[in-house]
């Protein structure tokens, strides 16, 4: 019962200004609660063992200064410049710090506008003669002053200064698989491709997904299907391009203990698109406690200084008590 309330409270506490001080103040605390939100338990910083787990440890105990240059999808096109790949970008129509700056008239038909900053701000413009600008505007404006990154505790994106970009629409090669561009999403352990887990059919309800190892055989045994996470069934071929997706996910992920490095193929032709260090928030639900235990274990974490100082079991109803406080 005192459980279930502590986790009730923590739930609202999470949603409140407070939490958000509280990941400026102490991370680790922060992600303790968080963790405790969902998994009923206390993180336990002194020995992580799975993916999910280590992503936090290093979020909560590592120089995480670099993850927010480069999670910034504007300023990571300067590091996969200076990584030789500059050709693999997506053409940049212009990057503003509002909306309002943009001149839609200058733009081609066809773009895709997002923010720098966040997830899942990407609009699609297919047509922009029939497309309503203002309520792009309206959708970007929000996404611009959502302090994002506060709710899931993930600081580094709290450090990046909001702004609104357009770059040219990738096209979907794959339309008789895939109602959406496929996403090949390369995990790299210590700058070494692991394994590729594929994204297709994607609608605002579900989307259809897939693990590979590096030889391009399927393990659907390393997945958690459900509602949202459907069996993607094997359907999305090798990309013609996977040979060049795997050299630039091995240089472009050299000197992290782990990252996501995303990539789009067209006809061959491969694009980059993103680089994601805390993917779900260190809370991912569609892989098997196996599988994620078995990509934890390829996660080193000697030469990453580590700060023991953490809300402990002992310190359960201390925090029970702050949290009620503040509620």
């Amino acid at each position: 019962m005192l459980k279930s309330l502590l986790i009730f409270l923590i739930k609202v506490y999470i949603h409140t200004p407070f939490y958000n001080a509280l990941v400026n103040q102490n991370v680790k605390k922060a992600l303790d609660l968080r963790w405790y939100s969902q998994y009923r338990k206390w993180f336990n910083w002194d020995n992580p063992v799975d993916l999910n787990e280590k992503i936090v440890w290093l979020e909560g105990c590592s120089d995480t200064l670099d993850w927010t240059r480069l999670a910034d999808k504007y300023e990571v096109r300067q590091y996969v410049k200076e990584k030789g790949f500059a050709d693999c970008l997506p053409e940049l129509y212009g990057v503003w710090d509002s909306v309002d700056d943009i001149d839609f008239d200058l733009l081609p038909d066809r773009f895709v506008i997002k923010c720098n900053h966040d997830c899942h701000s990407a609009i699609v413009v297919m047509d922009k003669s029939t497309t309503d600008i203002k309520s792009i505007k309206r959708k970007i404006k929000k996404c611009l002053n959502t302090k994002f990154g506060y709710s899931n505790c993930e600081p580094h994106y709290t450090r990046i200064k909001p702004r609104v970009m357009v770059e040219e629409l990738i096209e979907n090669s794959l339309p008789e698989i895939s109602s959406s561009i496929v996403d090949y999403k390369i995990w790299c352990f210590g700058g070494k491709p692991y394994s590729i887990m594929t994204l297709h059919n994607r609608s605002h309800k579900s989307i259809q997904l897939d693990v590979y190892d590096i030889n391009w055989i399927r393990h659907p045994d390393y997945c958690i299907y459900n509602e949202e996470f459907l069996d993607g069934n094997g359907e999305i071929p090798i990309p013609s391009s996977f040979e060049k997706m795997l050299e630039l996910s091995s240089r472009l992920s050299e000197g992290f203990p782990e990252v996501r490095v995303d990539f789009y193929d067209v006809n061959g032709k491969v694009y980059f698109g993103e680089m994601t260090f805390t993917s779900g928030a260190g809370r991912m639900p569609y892989y098997t406690p196996a599988y994620l235990k078995k990509m934890g274990s390829m996660v080193s974490l000697k030469d990453t200084p580590h700060d023991a100082s953490h809300l402990t079991r002992e310190g359960t109803a201390k925090f029970s008590k702050i949290v009620r406080s503040v509620l």
